[in-house]
């Protein structure tokens, strides 16, 4: 059976990510990123984190260490192992949600939001927004190609306009950014997010 449209669009955006992380320049995982006080290495393993975390949730366990990245509170960052290897891990995580995405029983798992538990069947059209933003974020830390996947950033810009007051939190987006007059999709969407293209 050929994986979904929410399945196609995470593995895209995850295929993304894991190319920044391969492209990070040895001297530049300290580089300072567009997440206030985070470094480039800050940002992957956040997103390993929290995304380790979901596909804990979505399988009714707890996360666990992986390839050497410690385990950490929600929005916190985990320890690394002299020896952790961020590419292993996010492969590892980016594997299990796209195939957690077309397994009816993970859809069914209640995952934690802001507006209270909803089955993870309701989240994955919104579910690459977190590594999506942060893809572009790792990018511009470490200088790396900055341009995400148009489809992509379209169908999740379109489904967080609607919570807009909502995400403005800070465990989530801070004020938006004016749009330059002009600016393609990309640009828009991460003004949106709070970024400053």
């Amino acid at each position: 059976m050929s994986p979904s449209a929410p399945a196609t669009r995470f593995r895209r955006t995850a295929d993304g990510f894991a190319a920044r992380l391969a492209a990070v320049p040895a001297d530049r995982w300290g580089a300072p990123s567009p997440c206030p006080r985070w470094s480039a290495r800050d940002v992957a393993v956040h997103v390993i984190n929290e995304s380790r975390r979901i596909l804990a949730t979505v399988h009714g366990d707890e996360p666990v260490p992986l390839h050497g990245v410690a385990v950490a509170g929600m929005g916190g960052l985990p320890r690394l192992a002299p020896d952790a290897d961020l590419q292993a891990a996010w492969k590892e995580i980016a594997d299990g949600l796209t195939a957690a995405i077309d397994d009816p029983a993970c859809l069914r798992a209640q995952m934690p939001t802001f507006a209270g538990p909803q089955p993870f069947a309701d989240i994955v059209e919104t579910l690459p927004e977190d590594v999506l933003i942060h893809t572009w974020d790792l990018a511009r830390a470490t200088g790396g190609d900055e341009r995400l996947d148009p489809d992509v950033v379209a169908h999740v810009h379109a489904h967080l306009e609607p919570m807009d007051e909502a995400l403005r939190q800070p465990w989530a987006f801070g004020p938006k950014v004016p749009v330059p007059p002009g600016a393609d999709a990309q640009t828009a969407f991460l003004c949106f997010v709070g970024r400053r293209p």
